[in-house]
Protein backbone atom coordinates (compact mmCIF):
# COMPACT_ATOMS: atom_id res chain seq x y z
CA UNK A 1 0.00 0.00 0.00
CA UNK A 2 1.23 3.07 -0.88
CA UNK A 3 1.43 5.81 1.90
CA UNK A 4 -0.76 8.90 1.03
CA UNK A 5 1.48 12.39 1.23
CA UNK A 6 -0.87 14.64 2.92
CA UNK A 7 -0.19 18.63 3.14
CA UNK A 8 -0.81 20.21 6.25
CA UNK A 9 -2.61 23.24 6.44
CA UNK A 10 -2.77 25.91 9.40
CA UNK A 11 -4.87 25.93 12.09
CA UNK A 12 -6.57 29.04 11.54
CA UNK A 13 -7.02 27.99 7.80
CA UNK A 14 -9.23 24.34 8.55
CA UNK A 15 -11.34 26.54 11.54
CA UNK A 16 -12.24 28.79 8.52
CA UNK A 17 -12.99 26.10 6.02
CA UNK A 18 -15.09 24.43 9.07
CA UNK A 19 -17.28 27.50 9.70
CA UNK A 20 -18.04 28.14 5.85
CA UNK A 21 -20.82 25.43 6.35
CA UNK A 22 -23.09 26.34 9.22
CA UNK A 23 -25.82 24.73 10.51
CA UNK A 24 -28.89 26.29 10.30
CA UNK A 25 -30.52 25.42 13.45
CA UNK A 26 -34.37 26.01 14.55
CA UNK A 27 -35.67 27.57 17.98
CA UNK A 28 -37.47 25.63 20.36
CA UNK A 29 -39.90 27.09 22.95
CA UNK A 30 -38.86 26.11 26.99
CA UNK A 31 -40.19 26.74 30.11
CA UNK A 32 -37.48 29.31 31.97
CA UNK A 33 -36.89 26.44 34.79
CA UNK A 34 -35.54 23.89 31.37
CA UNK A 35 -34.15 27.01 29.79
CA UNK A 36 -30.53 26.64 32.25
CA UNK A 37 -27.54 26.93 29.81
CA UNK A 38 -29.25 26.55 26.38
CA UNK A 39 -28.71 29.79 23.89
CA UNK A 40 -31.50 32.43 23.23
CA UNK A 41 -32.91 32.71 19.88
CA UNK A 42 -34.60 35.80 20.58
CA UNK A 43 -33.51 39.42 22.06
CA UNK A 44 -34.50 39.95 25.40
CA UNK A 45 -36.65 42.91 25.56
CA UNK A 46 -37.57 45.26 28.67
CA UNK A 47 -41.42 45.53 28.76
CA UNK A 48 -41.62 47.72 32.10
CA UNK A 49 -38.91 49.86 33.84
CA UNK A 50 -36.56 48.76 36.06
CA UNK A 51 -37.91 49.24 39.26
CA UNK A 52 -41.13 50.00 37.97
CA UNK A 53 -41.15 52.89 40.44
CA UNK A 54 -39.75 55.22 42.61
CA UNK A 55 -38.43 53.23 45.67
CA UNK A 56 -36.33 53.33 48.74
CA UNK A 57 -32.73 51.57 48.64
CA UNK A 58 -32.70 51.71 52.31
CA UNK A 59 -34.25 51.17 55.17
CA UNK A 60 -35.03 54.83 56.29
CA UNK A 61 -37.92 57.81 56.83
CA UNK A 62 -39.40 59.47 53.27
CA UNK A 63 -39.05 62.91 53.96
CA UNK A 64 -39.42 66.29 52.49
CA UNK A 65 -35.81 67.22 51.36
CA UNK A 66 -36.87 71.02 52.27
CA UNK A 67 -37.89 70.74 55.33
CA UNK A 68 -34.06 70.03 55.98
CA UNK A 69 -32.45 72.97 54.72
CA UNK A 70 -31.74 74.40 58.23
CA UNK A 71 -31.51 71.17 59.65
CA UNK A 72 -27.27 71.19 61.01
CA UNK A 73 -25.77 68.99 64.30
CA UNK A 74 -26.53 72.42 66.50
CA UNK A 75 -29.81 73.05 65.01
CA UNK A 76 -31.61 70.15 64.23
CA UNK A 77 -34.88 69.48 62.65
CA UNK A 78 -37.67 67.26 63.74
CA UNK A 79 -40.03 65.42 61.73
CA UNK A 80 -43.36 63.95 62.70
CA UNK A 81 -43.79 60.18 61.76
CA UNK A 82 -47.07 59.75 60.37
CA UNK A 83 -46.78 56.18 59.24
CA UNK A 84 -45.29 52.94 58.39
CA UNK A 85 -44.62 51.03 54.95
CA UNK A 86 -42.39 47.91 53.85
CA UNK A 87 -41.90 46.78 51.00
CA UNK A 88 -45.10 45.85 48.45
CA UNK A 89 -46.84 48.05 50.59
CA UNK A 90 -47.78 52.12 49.60
CA UNK A 91 -48.19 54.75 52.22
CA UNK A 92 -52.33 55.64 52.70
CA UNK A 93 -51.32 59.66 54.10
CA UNK A 94 -50.45 62.18 51.97
CA UNK A 95 -46.84 63.61 53.06
CA UNK A 96 -47.09 67.55 54.48
CA UNK A 97 -44.65 69.35 55.72
CA UNK A 98 -43.06 68.77 58.82
CA UNK A 99 -43.83 64.74 58.13
CA UNK A 100 -41.51 61.96 58.26
CA UNK A 101 -43.03 58.74 56.69
CA UNK A 102 -41.25 55.63 58.04
CA UNK A 103 -39.94 53.38 54.84
CA UNK A 104 -38.26 49.42 54.48
CA UNK A 105 -35.82 49.06 51.84
CA UNK A 106 -37.70 48.53 48.58
CA UNK A 107 -40.91 49.87 49.41
CA UNK A 108 -42.59 52.92 47.02
CA UNK A 109 -41.75 56.46 47.52
CA UNK A 110 -44.97 58.58 49.02
CA UNK A 111 -46.44 61.17 46.89
CA UNK A 112 -44.66 64.51 48.17
CA UNK A 113 -41.62 62.72 49.45
CA UNK A 114 -38.13 63.45 47.61
CA UNK A 115 -35.71 62.08 50.11
CA UNK A 116 -34.82 59.39 52.56
CA UNK A 117 -32.77 59.41 55.88
CA UNK A 118 -31.59 56.32 56.72
CA UNK A 119 -32.26 55.09 60.15
CA UNK A 120 -28.28 55.59 61.07
CA UNK A 121 -28.33 59.32 60.46
CA UNK A 122 -31.53 60.27 62.36
CA UNK A 123 -32.62 59.75 65.65
CA UNK A 124 -35.91 58.71 67.10
CA UNK A 125 -37.90 60.53 70.00
CA UNK A 126 -41.01 60.54 71.76
CA UNK A 127 -42.88 64.10 72.10
CA UNK A 128 -46.00 65.37 73.13
CA UNK A 129 -47.26 61.45 72.48
CA UNK A 130 -45.76 61.86 68.76
CA UNK A 131 -43.18 59.66 67.42
CA UNK A 132 -40.67 62.19 66.25
CA UNK A 133 -37.29 62.18 64.03
CA UNK A 134 -34.46 64.36 64.93
CA UNK A 135 -32.16 65.09 61.76
CA UNK A 136 -29.06 66.96 61.99
CA UNK A 137 -28.26 67.37 58.29
CA UNK A 138 -29.84 68.69 54.95
CA UNK A 139 -30.83 66.49 52.43
CA UNK A 140 -31.10 67.03 48.15
CA UNK A 141 -34.13 66.12 46.83
CA UNK A 142 -33.78 63.11 45.13
CA UNK A 143 -31.14 61.62 47.74
CA UNK A 144 -31.32 57.66 48.47
CA UNK A 145 -33.70 57.56 45.62
CA UNK A 146 -33.83 54.32 43.68
CA UNK A 147 -35.49 56.46 40.78
CA UNK A 148 -37.92 54.66 38.11
CA UNK A 149 -36.09 53.19 34.91
CA UNK A 150 -32.81 53.81 36.28
CA UNK A 151 -31.30 50.44 35.79
CA UNK A 152 -33.53 49.73 32.71
CA UNK A 153 -35.99 51.86 31.09
CA UNK A 154 -38.84 49.98 28.89
CA UNK A 155 -37.68 49.01 25.31
CA UNK A 156 -34.10 48.44 26.37
CA UNK A 157 -32.70 45.08 24.79
CA UNK A 158 -31.53 43.11 27.65
CA UNK A 159 -29.82 40.40 26.01
CA UNK A 160 -28.97 39.40 22.46
CA UNK A 161 -29.75 36.67 20.56
CA UNK A 162 -27.13 33.96 20.72
CA UNK A 163 -26.12 34.78 24.41
CA UNK A 164 -26.25 31.10 26.93
CA UNK A 165 -28.98 31.56 29.44
CA UNK A 166 -26.80 31.86 32.69
CA UNK A 167 -28.28 32.32 36.19
CA UNK A 168 -27.94 36.11 35.95
CA UNK A 169 -30.13 35.95 32.43
CA UNK A 170 -32.92 33.60 34.73
CA UNK A 171 -33.13 36.37 36.41
CA UNK A 172 -33.96 38.94 33.59
CA UNK A 173 -36.19 36.68 32.04
CA UNK A 174 -38.01 36.32 35.24
CA UNK A 175 -37.85 39.91 36.07
CA UNK A 176 -39.59 40.82 32.63
CA UNK A 177 -42.39 38.06 32.71
CA UNK A 178 -40.54 35.44 30.10
CA UNK A 179 -42.38 32.16 31.35
CA UNK A 180 -41.25 30.70 28.43
CA UNK A 181 -38.42 31.24 26.47
CA UNK A 182 -37.15 30.85 22.54
CA UNK A 183 -33.84 28.74 22.42
CA UNK A 184 -31.90 27.26 19.76
CA UNK A 185 -32.43 23.68 19.11
CA UNK A 186 -28.95 21.77 19.92
CA UNK A 187 -27.52 20.11 17.14
CA UNK A 188 -27.37 16.77 17.40
CA UNK A 189 -23.76 15.08 17.30
CA UNK A 190 -23.28 11.49 16.03
CA UNK A 191 -20.44 9.99 18.03
CA UNK A 192 -18.64 6.65 16.57
CA UNK A 193 -15.39 5.62 18.22
CA UNK A 194 -13.24 3.12 15.91
CA UNK A 195 -10.69 0.86 16.67
CA UNK A 196 -11.08 -3.34 17.35
CA UNK A 197 -8.45 -2.58 20.35
CA UNK A 198 -11.30 -0.70 21.99
CA UNK A 199 -13.01 -2.34 24.98
CA UNK A 200 -16.59 -1.08 26.27
CA UNK A 201 -15.72 0.62 29.93
CA UNK A 202 -17.32 -2.08 31.72
CA UNK A 203 -15.50 -5.14 30.06
CA UNK A 204 -11.87 -6.15 31.90
CA UNK A 205 -8.63 -5.39 30.12
CA UNK A 206 -7.56 -7.83 28.04
CA UNK A 207 -3.68 -8.10 26.31
CA UNK A 208 -3.68 -5.53 23.04
CA UNK A 209 -7.16 -3.97 24.26
CA UNK A 210 -7.69 -0.73 25.73
CA UNK A 211 -11.07 0.98 27.04
CA UNK A 212 -13.14 3.42 25.03
CA UNK A 213 -12.55 6.52 26.07
CA UNK A 214 -12.63 9.26 23.65
CA UNK A 215 -16.30 8.50 22.74
CA UNK A 216 -17.17 9.45 26.33
CA UNK A 217 -14.96 12.37 26.45
CA UNK A 218 -15.81 14.16 22.99
CA UNK A 219 -19.30 13.33 24.07
CA UNK A 220 -19.09 15.29 27.37
CA UNK A 221 -17.07 18.15 24.96
CA UNK A 222 -19.97 18.28 23.15
CA UNK A 223 -22.12 18.88 25.89
CA UNK A 224 -20.11 21.43 27.32
CA UNK A 225 -20.10 23.10 24.15
CA UNK A 226 -24.20 23.01 24.13
CA UNK A 227 -24.66 20.15 21.34
CA UNK A 228 -26.46 17.62 22.04
CA UNK A 229 -23.97 14.23 21.76
CA UNK A 230 -25.46 10.97 20.35
CA UNK A 231 -23.09 7.83 21.19
CA UNK A 232 -23.77 5.45 18.40
CA UNK A 233 -21.33 2.51 19.88
CA UNK A 234 -18.04 1.60 18.37
CA UNK A 235 -16.87 -0.13 15.37
CA UNK A 236 -14.22 -2.80 14.79
CA UNK A 237 -11.40 -1.80 11.95
CA UNK A 238 -13.37 -3.51 8.87
CA UNK A 239 -14.12 -0.88 5.92
CA UNK A 240 -17.57 -2.53 5.14
CA UNK A 241 -18.73 -2.17 8.95
CA UNK A 242 -17.53 1.30 8.88
CA UNK A 243 -18.73 2.54 5.89
CA UNK A 244 -22.33 1.06 6.24
CA UNK A 245 -22.70 2.57 10.15
CA UNK A 246 -21.32 5.88 9.38
CA UNK A 247 -23.83 6.10 5.67
CA UNK A 248 -26.87 5.09 7.28
CA UNK A 249 -26.70 7.22 10.11
CA UNK A 250 -25.87 10.61 8.52
CA UNK A 251 -29.27 11.57 7.71
CA UNK A 252 -30.44 10.94 11.36
CA UNK A 253 -27.78 13.88 12.83
CA UNK A 254 -26.68 17.36 12.51
CA UNK A 255 -23.14 16.13 12.03
CA UNK A 256 -20.79 13.12 12.88
CA UNK A 257 -17.36 12.65 14.82
CA UNK A 258 -15.49 9.21 14.55
CA UNK A 259 -12.70 9.22 16.96
CA UNK A 260 -9.49 7.36 15.15
CA UNK A 261 -9.25 5.88 11.51
CA UNK A 262 -8.11 8.79 10.25
CA UNK A 263 -4.22 8.05 9.88
CA UNK A 264 -2.59 6.51 7.30
CA UNK A 265 -2.49 3.10 8.45
CA UNK A 266 -3.56 -0.01 7.14
CA UNK A 267 -6.54 -0.39 9.26
CA UNK A 268 -7.26 4.02 9.07
CA UNK A 269 -10.42 3.47 6.93
CA UNK A 270 -12.29 7.04 7.46
CA UNK A 271 -10.60 8.77 3.70
CA UNK A 272 -11.78 6.03 1.78
CA UNK A 273 -15.60 5.93 3.54
CA UNK A 274 -15.06 9.47 3.01
CA UNK A 275 -14.15 8.82 -0.69
CA UNK A 276 -16.74 6.24 -1.42
CA UNK A 277 -19.20 8.31 0.80
CA UNK A 278 -18.39 10.75 -2.31
CA UNK A 279 -17.72 13.46 0.73
CA UNK A 280 -15.36 16.20 -0.28
CA UNK A 281 -12.34 16.51 2.42
CA UNK A 282 -11.69 19.78 3.28
CA UNK A 283 -8.47 19.08 5.20
CA UNK A 284 -6.67 15.82 6.29
CA UNK A 285 -3.67 17.13 8.15
CA UNK A 286 -3.30 20.25 10.31
CA UNK A 287 0.21 21.76 11.30
CA UNK A 288 -0.05 20.87 14.81
CA UNK A 289 0.22 18.38 17.58
CA UNK A 290 -0.95 16.72 18.50
CA UNK A 291 -3.58 15.82 16.14
CA UNK A 292 -2.18 16.34 12.69
CA UNK A 293 -4.38 13.97 11.55
CA UNK A 294 -7.47 15.50 12.19
CA UNK A 295 -9.66 15.64 9.06
CA UNK A 296 -12.42 17.30 8.20
CA UNK A 297 -15.20 16.11 5.19
CA UNK A 298 -18.67 17.72 3.79
CA UNK A 299 -21.19 15.82 2.68
CA UNK A 300 -24.30 17.02 1.44
CA UNK A 301 -24.35 19.61 3.93
CA UNK A 302 -23.35 17.67 6.70
CA UNK A 303 -19.71 17.77 8.34
CA UNK A 304 -18.02 14.73 9.60
CA UNK A 305 -15.40 15.38 11.72
CA UNK A 306 -12.90 12.26 11.83
CA UNK A 307 -10.65 13.07 14.86
CA UNK A 308 -7.42 11.18 16.15
CA UNK A 309 -7.83 7.96 17.96
CA UNK A 310 -5.42 9.29 20.17
CA UNK A 311 -6.51 10.69 23.87
CA UNK A 312 -5.28 13.73 23.85
CA UNK A 313 -5.09 14.43 20.13
CA UNK A 314 -8.85 13.67 19.96
CA UNK A 315 -9.54 16.12 22.72
CA UNK A 316 -7.66 18.87 20.48
CA UNK A 317 -9.45 18.17 17.67
CA UNK A 318 -13.16 18.74 19.20
CA UNK A 319 -12.25 21.85 20.65
CA UNK A 320 -10.42 23.67 17.76
CA UNK A 321 -13.17 22.57 15.45
CA UNK A 322 -16.18 20.90 16.97
CA UNK A 323 -16.55 23.92 19.33
CA UNK A 324 -16.45 26.60 16.76
CA UNK A 325 -18.87 24.61 14.66
CA UNK A 326 -21.55 23.85 17.73
CA UNK A 327 -21.23 27.53 18.99
CA UNK A 328 -21.39 28.86 15.36
CA UNK A 329 -25.04 27.52 14.53
CA UNK A 330 -26.23 29.15 17.85
CA UNK A 331 -24.82 32.33 16.91
CA UNK A 332 -22.88 31.98 20.16
CA UNK A 333 -19.69 32.85 21.18
CA UNK A 334 -17.67 30.15 19.18
CA UNK A 335 -13.86 30.55 20.30
CA UNK A 336 -11.95 29.86 23.05
CA UNK A 337 -10.62 32.98 24.59
CA UNK A 338 -7.05 33.57 24.58
CA UNK A 339 -4.43 35.35 27.58
CA UNK A 340 -1.16 35.66 28.14
CA UNK A 341 1.09 33.48 31.06
CA UNK A 342 4.26 33.06 32.16
CA UNK A 343 5.73 29.53 32.11
CA UNK A 344 6.27 28.23 35.18
CA UNK A 345 8.19 25.28 33.85
CA UNK A 346 10.39 24.56 31.23
CA UNK A 347 9.49 22.65 27.85
CA UNK A 348 12.90 21.76 25.81
CA UNK A 349 10.73 19.96 22.81
CA UNK A 350 11.32 21.07 19.10
CA UNK A 351 8.46 22.33 17.50
CA UNK A 352 8.14 21.97 13.79
CA UNK A 353 4.23 22.61 13.87
CA UNK A 354 2.47 24.26 16.98
CA UNK A 355 2.12 22.43 20.02
CA UNK A 356 -0.99 22.42 21.44
CA UNK A 357 0.69 21.88 25.43
CA UNK A 358 -2.11 20.83 27.90
CA UNK A 359 -1.62 23.29 30.82
CA UNK A 360 -2.86 24.50 34.21
CA UNK A 361 -3.11 27.52 35.37
CA UNK A 362 -2.15 29.25 38.30
CA UNK A 363 -3.05 33.11 39.41
CA UNK A 364 -0.37 33.36 41.56
CA UNK A 365 0.16 37.16 43.35
CA UNK A 366 3.23 37.95 41.10
CA UNK A 367 1.00 37.12 38.01
CA UNK A 368 -0.83 34.59 35.74
CA UNK A 369 1.70 31.51 35.30
CA UNK A 370 1.41 28.03 33.70
CA UNK A 371 2.46 24.89 33.93
CA UNK A 372 2.21 21.37 31.75
CA UNK A 373 0.44 18.71 32.78
CA UNK A 374 1.45 14.68 33.01
CA UNK A 375 2.64 13.45 29.99
CA UNK A 376 3.08 15.70 26.50
CA UNK A 377 2.62 12.59 24.43
CA UNK A 378 -1.07 12.40 21.96
CA UNK A 379 -1.64 9.48 23.74
CA UNK A 380 -2.06 10.82 27.18
CA UNK A 381 -4.93 10.93 28.89
CA UNK A 382 -4.19 11.97 32.41
CA UNK A 383 -2.78 15.16 31.09
CA UNK A 384 -6.90 16.21 29.88
CA UNK A 385 -8.02 15.89 33.30
CA UNK A 386 -6.01 18.46 35.21
CA UNK A 387 -5.81 21.01 32.55
CA UNK A 388 -7.62 23.92 32.19
CA UNK A 389 -5.76 25.76 29.33
CA UNK A 390 -3.94 24.95 25.78
CA UNK A 391 -0.19 26.31 26.31
CA UNK A 392 0.02 27.27 22.32
CA UNK A 393 3.80 27.15 21.32
CA UNK A 394 4.00 28.28 17.74
CA UNK A 395 5.63 25.97 15.21
CA UNK A 396 9.68 26.49 14.00
CA UNK A 397 10.64 26.83 17.86
CA UNK A 398 13.50 25.06 19.73
CA UNK A 399 11.32 24.69 22.73
CA UNK A 400 10.77 27.25 25.66
CA UNK A 401 12.19 27.81 28.97
CA UNK A 402 10.75 28.75 32.57
CA UNK A 403 10.33 32.51 32.48
CA UNK A 404 9.12 32.61 28.74
CA UNK A 405 5.90 34.47 28.03
CA UNK A 406 3.58 32.14 26.22
CA UNK A 407 -0.28 32.24 24.62
CA UNK A 408 -2.81 29.58 26.59
CA UNK A 409 -6.34 29.06 25.81
CA UNK A 410 -9.05 28.76 28.42
CA UNK A 411 -10.97 25.88 28.39
CA UNK A 412 -13.61 27.59 30.40
CA UNK A 413 -13.82 30.92 28.71
CA UNK A 414 -14.87 31.93 24.97
CA UNK A 415 -14.17 34.94 22.84
CA UNK A 416 -15.62 36.20 19.83
CA UNK A 417 -11.72 36.64 18.57
CA UNK A 418 -10.73 34.02 16.34
CA UNK A 419 -7.02 33.64 18.10
CA UNK A 420 -6.53 31.90 14.71
CA UNK A 421 -7.64 34.24 12.37
CA UNK A 422 -6.12 33.91 8.88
Amino acid sequence: MVVERRKPIQIGEGIKRVLEYPLQLQSEELNIENAADRVLAEPIIADHDVPPFNRSPYDGFALIAKDTEQASTETPVHLEVIEEIGAGQVAESNLQSGQAIRIMTGAAIPDCADAIAMFEVVKEIQKDDKIMIEIGRRFSSGQNIARQGEDTEKGTVLITRGTMITPGVTALLATFGYKTVDVFRKPKIGIYATGTELLNIDEPLQPGKIRNSNAYMIASQIRKMGGEPLYLGKLDDDFDVCFDAVSSVLHDVDALVTTGGVSVGDYDYLPAIYEKLGATTLFNKIAMRPGSVTTVAEYEGKLLFGLSGNPSACFVGGELFVRPFIKQAAESTPFLAKMRAILAKDFPKPNPFTRLVRGKIDYAPEGIRVAPTGLDKSSSVTSIAEADVFIVLPGGTRGFQTGDEVDVLLFNHESDLNPWEV
